[in-house]
Order: C-alpha cells, then sequence, then structure tokens
C-alpha cells in the first residue's frame, strides 16, 4: 500500500518540477497492452525559465523525456517493462511519421529515465548499463540506440545539481535532501511546492496501519520541520494581522498612507497590539511621527 503512495507522490513532485518548462503526462497511457508511463515530458519550444535550476534533472528535461521512478530497487522484470513503454511510444511516433510521410525525428523519440534508489552491479551488467561519460556518477547508460539509463539515486554526489533526485531517494539520502531542500533561500520557485507535497506525503503515510520502518522514520524525521513550518506560517500570519490593524487604524485616523506614515509601520510593530492601538487612537500624526520617526 505504502509503495502506491510513495508512486504518487513522485508522480505529483515531478509534474510540479517540470511543468513550468513544457508539457507533463502524469500518468500517460501507451498502446498495445494497457501500460501507463509515470511521467511523459515534452519540452517547451522555448523555456520561459531555466532548466538549469533543477540541476541534473533539468538536464534529463532538455529533450523529451519518459521518466520512471521506483521506490524500490527497480528489478530486471521492472527495467523490461519500463523498456516496452519506451518501444510502444517509439512505434506510435513512427507509425504517425509514416502516415504523414515525413522520417522520424531523433530526438522527438524520448528518452527513459529509471529512477531506482540503487542498482546492483548485476543488474547493471544484465542490461549493460555503464557510467556514461561526462555524467554525474550513478547515470548508468544502456546501448544508444535504446536511448535509457538506470539512474541510482544512492550513487549520486550530494551536491545542489543532484538535490531535487535525491529527494526520491530513501533513508539518510532522502532526509538529508529534503534538510537541504528547507535551507534553500523562502523565495526559491520549488522550495515551498516540494515541502507542501512531501507534508502530503507524511500525512498519507501517517493514516496508514502497515508502515515499513523507513516510513515509519521518514515520518520522524518530519514531524519536527512540519511543526517548524506551521509555527513560522503562523507567526507570520499574525504579524500580517497586526500589520494590517495599524495601516488601517492609520488610514480611519490620517486618510491615506504617505511616505511619512508608511515609515513609522515598522517601529510601530515593535510594541505588542496592547501598547501600539491606545497610542494610534489618542496620538496625533505629528505626535506619532515624532515618537516613531526616531527609530525608523
Amino acid at each position: 500500500m505504502t509503495r502506491f503512495i510513495h508512486d504518487q507522490f513522485a508522480k505529483d513532485y515531478l509534474e510540479e518540477l517540470l511543468k513550468p518548462y513544457g508539457q507533463v503526462q502524469a500518468p500517460s497511457r501507451v498502446a498495445g497492452e494497457v501500460r501507463e508511463i509515470d511521467v511523459l515530458f515534452t519540452p517547451a519550444a522555448q523555456q520561459a525559465t531555466n532548466l538549469a535550476t533543477l540541476g541534473l534533472l533539468g538536464k534529463f528535461a532538455t529533450n523529451p523525456a519518459i521518466i520512471e521512478p521506483f521506490r524500490n530497487p527497480a528489478s530486471k522484470e521492472e527495467i523490461c517493462d519500463c523498456l516496452l513503454k519506451l518501444l510502444e511510444v517509439r512505434g506510435a511516433l513512427q507509425r504517425e511519421a509514416n502516415k504523414n510521410k515525413t522520417p522520424i525525428q531523433e530526438l522527438d523519440i524520448p528518452k527513459l529515465w529509471i529512477l531506482t534508489p540503487t542498482a546492483s552491479a548485476t543488474v547493471l551488467s544484465g542490461f549493460r548499463a555503464v557510467q556514461g561519460e561526462d555524467w554525474l556518477p550513478g547515470v548508468h547508460f544502456m546501448a544508444e540506440y535504446l536511448r535509457t539509463a538506470i539512474v541510482a539515486i544512492h550513487q549520486l554526489p550530494q551536491t545542489p545539481e543532484t538535490l531535487w533526485l535525491r529527494i526520491l531517494g530513501r533513508g539518510r539520502v532522502q532526509e538529508r535532501a529534503i534538510h537541504e531542500l528547507k535551507a534553500l533561500p523562502s523565495n526559491h520557485p520549488f522550495q515551498q511546492i516540494t515541502l507542501e507535497l512531501v507534508y502530503n506525503l507524511r500525512q498519507n503515510l501517517r493514516v496508514n496501519q502497515n508502515l515499513e520502518e523507513d516510513d515509519r522514520e521518514l515520518i520522524m524525521r518530519l514531524e519536527p520541520l512540519y511543526q517548524q513550518d506551521r509555527e513560522q506560517a503562523k507567526q507570520e500570519g499574525i504579524q500580517q494581522g497586526e500589520r494590517l490593524v495599524v495601516e488601517n487604524l492609520l488610514q480611519v485616523r490620517f486618510g491615506s498612507l504617505d511616505r511619512e506614515l508608511l515609515a513609522i509601520i515598522e517601529p510601530i510593530l515593535a510594541l505588542s497590539p496592547e501598547e501600539f492601538t491606545p497610542l494610534l487612537m489618542q496620538l496625533s500624526r505629528e505626535e506619532l511621527i515624532a515618537r516613531f520617526g526616531r527609530q525608523s
């Protein structure tokens, strides 16, 4: 059961990261037997934002991509199933090209990226998957015409470039990635939405009765981060509410907020509501500016 919870998290997470850069279908059905691709991504013709923001994941998304994330190490059977999906997509593109009497464009054929926490030497050698030249450790490519790579997340270096992939790891790897995510600047375009998805994962796991030890540890690791975020949001909400009270009282008494009045808002907010409310009601404009203008 928990595997499906993690699968849904991975699809939602990858969709949120990739949708600013192109079309994302998660999941996407392909012909033949009913098969679902976890994430099928087609990059936009012109990128409005920089793919480098996503580091190694952004490099995967430079061209059309099929992304298949696994919570547990992908077995040879699961990898073969991923290859079938890729071949079915390729076949559909070839049929469309034949119908239109146009040659199939190699760049239109998606590359398959299989994301797995670990990959044994046996599995890698069985698919002739080798470390890619000029690629980070952990990215293992099969034969050229298969257009497929097995990405062993736990082999990736722990650098900012791999953060968005390590979020999908397990145990200590995922824990460290989540802490790195939390430490990003609050204005980072993907920090807040990713944290919300991680907290939703925590909540979905909490209601499940049959948790693996790994999942119980994940919940415990996320609990303090979740509580810290909620307390911060609560404090920001209180501060925003107090600011609105000060602004409204100043506007009611003195009309529009000019530069002098705007300059005294922050010093006023250093007081508690019990302290600043009577002052705002009783003191004149000149008295307020004289008292709080010196502090601004």
